[in-house]
């Protein structure tokens, strides 16, 4: 289990498309060998947008309920300062679409626009947000969006969490020996931890409140009480 966040680990920047939009790096984006997935398995992405910074992206995947989260990938893309906002668009659509192609996810969690920022990065980051979400519903897949404090209560148990509280917990829950550099990419992971177990919850809600369905032959018998067959 990992307590500290080793801060020399370098940036896990995925150099994932084209050289000329990408800022170069040389640390590879986290990859798992992904099997063909068998039976019901719940496999989410999650995508922590960013207007200038990097766009982290994280997959986990729970293979039966009850059952712990298992890393698939994770990583983070950082266009460089003098790509148009345009260019960013554009490119993170690709990524999406890519991963989405890659990994057949169930579903697509996505940061919610947060309040406190300035109208114009608002708008800015809603624009970013909008093109992960066409990229899920190119695909088909449900998409969910969830604010930055719904995500820490959901993974840490408290919403005024810190980054580091985030990432420390990120990595106890996929069993992690370090904590999933850049902060980018754990926020990504948490997102889709928090959609998993908003889910999951969903799920055992149904579950036990569900109706059964009477048996044919109870039915039967209240129908004949009801006609007066039945003594």
């Amino acid at each position: 289990m990992c307590f500290a966040c080793n801060s020399a680990a370098k940036k896990n920047y995925l150099p994932y498309i084209a050289p000329r939009t990408l800022v170069p790096v040389n640390m590879p984006a986290h990859r798992e060998s992904v099997p063909a997935r068998i039976g019901p398995k719940l496999r989410v992405l999650g995508v922590d947008p960013a207007v200038a910074g990097a766009t982290g992206y994280g997959i986990v995947e729970f293979e039966r309920p009850g059952a712990a989260a298992k890393l698939v990938r994770f990583g983070a893309v950082k266009l460089p300062q003098r790509a148009t906002f345009a260019a960013r668009l554009r490119e993170i659509h690709r990524l999406i679409e890519s991963l989405v192609q890659e990994f057949a996810p169930d579903a697509v969690a996505v940061e919610s626009v947060f309040t406190a920022l300035n109208v114009k990065t608002a708008l800015r980051l809603a624009e970013m947000r909008g093109v992960v979400l066409l990229a899920a519903a190119q695909a088909q897949i449900p998409a969910h969006s969830y604010s930055p404090r719904e995500v820490k209560a959901s993974v840490v148990g408290f919403g005024g969490a810190s980054k580091l509280q985030v990432q420390q917990m990120v990595s106890s829950l996929l069993g992690l020996s370090v904590c999933p550099e850049p902060a980018d990419a754990s926020d990504a992971l948490a997102i889709a931890l928090c959609h998993a177990n908003v889910s999951r919850a969903r799920d055992r809600l149904a579950a036990a409140t569900a109706v059964k369905p009477i048996a044919p032959k109870l039915h039967g018998r209240i129908r004949a009480a009801r006609a007066g067959i039945l003594p």
